[in-house]
């Protein structure tokens, strides 16, 4: 039987190549080691789904989040915990979270945007367009246009801080494993205050 008979959600937030996604998958095999068993919405996977042929709109990618957001809270309420990895780039994303979700929190992974650019150039093609910021950053600077390339967060637009986040971890200069060691301190003390 699984833990924590209160459901939550956890979202982890931040840059394209911030490591979140990487955080999300070790922080879950944590939790399921220690019993619980919380699901993991992945926006990049779940985004196909809202929009099987999408345009890479400003519009539909605010959409997608509330989408998101919305499928996160359902599966809270019917008694599943959730695990949420996207970038959430809104303030008013992750307070829509907030306010859908009783119990909810924001771990921020902030990293500097060349480390990002960096971690990023080494990720294959997948679920994310490849080189994604080196294409963003030349559709700036010559006007390059590439199919299915929307607005690249951190080159087009600015990820919103939140300074409530209930984490912020500056990974910038962290292995994958102080970073995960800073959230899991974090986590032993939020899930026992259930």
């Amino acid at each position: 039987m699984a833990k924590s008979p209160d459901a939550w959600a956890i979202w982890i937030v931040g840059l394209p190549g911030s490591g979140k996604s990487s955080l999300v998958q070790e922080v879950y095999s944590h939790l399921t080691s220690q019993g619980y068993d919380p699901v993991i919405l992945e926006m990049d996977e779940r985004r196909k789904a809202y929009f099987p042929e999408p345009t890479y709109s400003a519009e539909e990618r605010e959409q997608a989040y509330f989408l998101f957001v919305d499928e996160a809270a359902s599966l809270v309420a019917q008694g599943k915990s959730v695990l949420m990895d996207g970038s959430a780039y809104k303030k008013s994303m992750r307070v829509y979270g907030r306010q859908m979700i009783p119990r909810f929190a924001e771990i921020f992974v902030q990293c500097e945007l060349e480390e990002a650019i960096k971690r990023e150039s080494s990720r294959p093609e997948g679920k994310v367009m490849a080189g994604l910021y080196q294409k963003a950053l030349e559709r700036r600077e010559t006007g390059r246009q590439f199919s299915g390339l929307g607005e690249v967060i951190g080159v087009d637009v600015e990820f919103e801080v939140d300074p409530q986040a209930e984490l912020i971890i500056d990974n910038t200069h962290l292995s994958l494993d102080e970073t995960l060691g800073k959230a899991l301190h974090f986590l032993d003390s939020w899930l026992s205050d259930a």
